[in-house]
């Protein structure tokens, strides 16, 4: 058992992108965040992920503007984290190598201290050269393993991709759990094979969508994982990250120090709830959950309970502590939890999203139909992850099978992932669905994908709503939202 524990906060990245949907604006950010700083975390996910679109698209920001400012408020990039997709960085599909390294380079000096690296197929050969960049222009390098189960997906293949990231150079290594299916029976095993394979720090990153995210943690402080990722309610729970509030509790019981400002947390908690109530329209779960939660309120004696469980550690006393964390959150009136996503594999983000979609459309009856065909489809495409970008090409496909006719209608994207252009497939995809959807003559790319892409910077372009590098940083990665943005932003019409 580790005698400290290190904290990562992701209520303004990751928490808000999970319960809403990323709507969150940058002043909004800015009011907590100097606090979040001052609280003693270790480190805080504050860019990336789906920030930089959601922010052109819906919140007509401009998200260089919105990490200068960050950098501006915390006067250092030491502690400020974010989510790069390796060689998708944070858009959705694979990009020009000189892409990479320019965007990679912009952000660090921009403010980025840390930067997780991920590959939606757990590619290796896609997170290579955003690792090198990183690590050039002098930023950190946390390469992180989507975490999934399947057939392929064993502990021993994670600890042989973890060994070979920190090959590559990883400072640091993550398990990203993104829809919270790392089951605490397995849980014990994953922590404690990489603990003993790796010399590098190991973050554990889960979402509580299953209602296990919360025990894994406890059960990672005792297998000494170096830092855990967290939320501050309301932010925390449901699609989103475990509680700090709670897991203070368990770390104190445990005698584990955690160097945070327990009052101070307290007081970012009353303005998240504001900014809660403010963004309640992105929010489905808004009205139905949360209150404020203090530290007297989360029940020490079902703490003891769970903890004695853990510490016992056989399969029949985790089994046992798995209610009592769940019943434990739900009495804190956190969101209840959804064991059906551990079939359909749905993270966080995705869910909420495809939850407002739905709603949209007026087709929010056709949810569960969705999220049963969704296995089904991840299956036909070799046991992808679900995670951007593979959650959304899986799940809009589920959607049109749903729709129309497993497979009458087929995404671009689909056909991609089916060609291998994002990347390996973990196993074989289904040969009738390649027969189906490609046809006979079509053969898989054999290559790192990014290598069939021709440079793009040595290109001119002449665009009059271009008139920055940074500018044309955003227009080469995100196209038309981004040129909307742009054309917005210069009153170009």
């Amino acid at each position: 058992m580790t005698n400290r524990v290190n904290f990562i906060d992701l209520t303004l990245r990751d928490g808000q992108q999970s319960l809403a949907a990323t709507r969150m604006t940058t002043d909004q950010a800015l009011r907590v965040l100097p606090m979040i700083d001052e609280a003693g975390f270790t480190a805080f996910e504050l860019w990336g992920g789906a920030t930089l679109d959601s922010a052109i698209r819906f919140l007509d920001e401009d998200p260089w503007e919105r990490i200068d400012r960050f950098y501006a408020t915390l006067g250092t990039a030491r502690k400020t984290r974010a989510l790069l997709r390796g060689q998708n960085l944070f858009a959705y599909q694979p990009f020009a190598d000189d892409l990479v390294i320019a965007f990679i380079k912009e952000a660090v000096r921009s403010g980025v201290g840390l930067m997780r690296i991920f590959d939606a197929l757990n590619d290796w050969r896609n997170m290579q050269l955003a690792m090198l960049a990183t690590k050039a222009y002098g930023g950190k390098v946390e390469a992180a393993l989507s975490y999934t189960t399947s057939p392929v997906h064993t502990t021993n293949y994670f600890v042989r991709l973890a060994r070979t990231l920190e090959e590559e150079g990883a400072d640091q290594i993550a398990i990203k759990d993104m829809a919270g299916l790392l089951y605490p029976i397995e849980a014990s095993n994953l922590f404690s094979e990489l603990k003993r394979h790796l010399r590098v720090p190991v973050n554990f990153h889960s979402h509580t969508t299953t209602g296990v995210a919360t025990l894994n943690s406890v059960i990672a402080m005792y297998a000494g994982i170096d830092s855990i990722d967290t939320c501050i309610t309301p932010f925390a729970g449901g699609p989103s990250h475990s509680p700090v509030e709670v897991l203070i509790v368990f770390a104190e019981e445990m005698g584990i120090e955690h160097g945070l400002d327990k009052a101070l947390i307290l007081k970012i908690q009353q303005e998240l709830f504001k900014i809660f109530d403010e963004l309640q329209h992105t929010i489905p779960l808004h009205g139905k959950y949360y209150r404020p939660v203090a530290y007297d309120d989360v029940d020490r004696h079902v703490v003891e309970q769970i903890l004695a469980y853990v510490q016992r550690g056989r399969e029949e006393d985790i089994k046992a502590a798995i209610p009592l964390m769940r019943d434990l959150l739900r009495d804190l009136r956190y969101p209840d939890y959804d064991d059906e996503i551990f079939e359909a594999q749905i993270p966080g983000g995705m869910l909420s999203n495809l939850q407002n979609q739905l709603k949209q459309m007026g087709k929010s009856e056709l949810l569960d139909a969705i999220t049963q065909e969704i296995p089904h489809v991840r299956a036909d495409v070799g046991y992808v992850p679900l995670v951007t970008p593979t959650s959304q090409i899986v799940g809009s496909q589920a959607t049109f099978n749903v729709l129309m006719g497993r497979y009458q209608m087929v995404s671009n994207e689909f056909k991609m992932l089916l060609r291998e252009e994002f990347g390996h497939l973990p196993a074989p995809a289904n040969p009738e669905v390649v027969k189906l959807v490609l046809g006979p003559n079509e053969g898989l790319q054999r290559y790192r994908p990014a290598s069939y892409l021709h440079p793009v910077l040595e290109d001119e372009y002449d665009l009059p709503f271009v008139k920055t590098h940074r500018d044309l940083l955003l227009h080469l990665m995100l196209k038309q939202p981004a040129d909307e943005f742009l054309k917005r932003r210069y009153g170009i019409h």
